[in-house]
C-alpha cells in the first residue's frame, strides 16, 4: 500500500496543507485523478470543503471529484487513482462511510494499489478503530471499526501539554486508558507537522518534532523523525 498519513493540515505558516505539498506529489506518483472524501466536515459544508482541497491539489496538478457529488460514490471509489479523506470530526466521516457502504472499497482500492492521503480524521480512519480519536463523538458511528491501513491506533494532534490550571487528563492519561482496555495494541502519537509515509511494506516518520509509540503497560519511546518505524 501506498499511504500518507498527515497529523494535521494547517501549517504553522498558516497556508492550507503548505507543509504537505511534496509528500503529497510523491505519494500520488504522477496520478492526476483523486476523489475526496468529505464526510469529517460538519461546520463547514462539503461542498467549500471541496473547493478548498480542489485549490490546494490544482496546484500540484491534481483534479479533485467529491464522492458527495457523484451519483454513485462506490463506483468511484472503485476506479479512483486516488482517495483523499479530509480531517475534522471523525465519528462524522465514519458514519457517512459506513452507511454509504464506503469502508470496505476504500480499503480494497487502497489495497489494489491507490494511494492513499488523509489527514486528522482521515489519518484516524487508516487506523484498525477510531478509538484514539481527539474527537467529540457526536454522532453514532454504528461501531468503531475503521479501514485498518496500518496495524496500529494513530492519535493525531499529539501533544502532552495542559494549559495551566487544567484538571482534566492529559493525552498520554487518555492513551493509558486505551491501552488498559486494549493490551495487545499499540499507540502512535502523531504531533502537528509530522506525517506517515508507508510504502513497500516500510512505515518512515516525517517532520520536525519526535513522535510517542505508547504500548501496554511500557513507558512510551520517543521517536525521532526522520526514521523507519518498527512496530513489531
Amino acid at each position: 500500500m501506498n499511504l500518507l498519513l498527515l497529523s494535521n493540515s494547517r501549517s504553522t505558516d498558516g497556508g492550507y496543507l503548505s507543509h504537505a505539498g511534496e509528500a503529497i506529489t510523491e505519494v500520488a506518483g504522477g496520478r492526476k485523478q483523486a476523489v475526496f472524501i468529505p464526510y469529517a466536515g460538519v461546520t463547514i459544508s462539503w461542498d467549500d470543503y471541496t473547493r478548498k482541497v480542489q485549490s490546494v491539489f490544482s496546484q500540484l496538478g491534481i483534479d479533485v471529484e467529491s464522492s458527495h457529488h457523484a451519483a454513485d460514490p462506490a463506483a468511484l471509489i472503485a476506479q479512483a487513482e486516488i482517495i483523499v479523506v479530509g480531517g475534522g470530526n471523525t465519528f462524522n466521516l465514519l458514519k457517512c462511510c459506513r452507511e454509504a457502504g464506503l469502508l470496505p472499497l476504500i480499503a480494497n482500492r487502497v489495497k489494489s494499489g491507490a494511494p492513499y492521503i488523509g489527514w486528522s480524521a482521515g489519518a484516524n480512519l487508516a487506523s484498525p478503530t477510531i478509538c484514539t480519536t481527539n474527537d467529540m463523538p457526536i454522532v453514532d458511528p454504528g461501531g468503531f471499526d475503521a479501514l485498518g491501513l496500518v496495524s496500529f491506533q494513530l492519535n493525531p494532534h499529539y501533544t502532552n501539554a495542559l494549559p495551566e490550571g487544567h484538571q482534566g487528563e492529559a493525552r498520554d492519561q487518555r492513551i493509558a486508558e486505551y491501552l488498559v482496555a486494549n493490551p495487545v495494541q499499540r499507540v502512535l502519537g502523531l504531533p502537528e507537522g509530522d506525517w506517515l509515509r508507508a510504502a513497500d511494506s516500510q512505515i518512515k516518520l516525517y517532520g520536525p518534532l519526535p513522535a510517542q509509540l505508547f504500548r501496554a503497560g511500557q513507558e512510551p519511546q520517543s521517536i525521532d523523525s526522520p526514521s523507519k518505524l518498527s512496530l513489531g
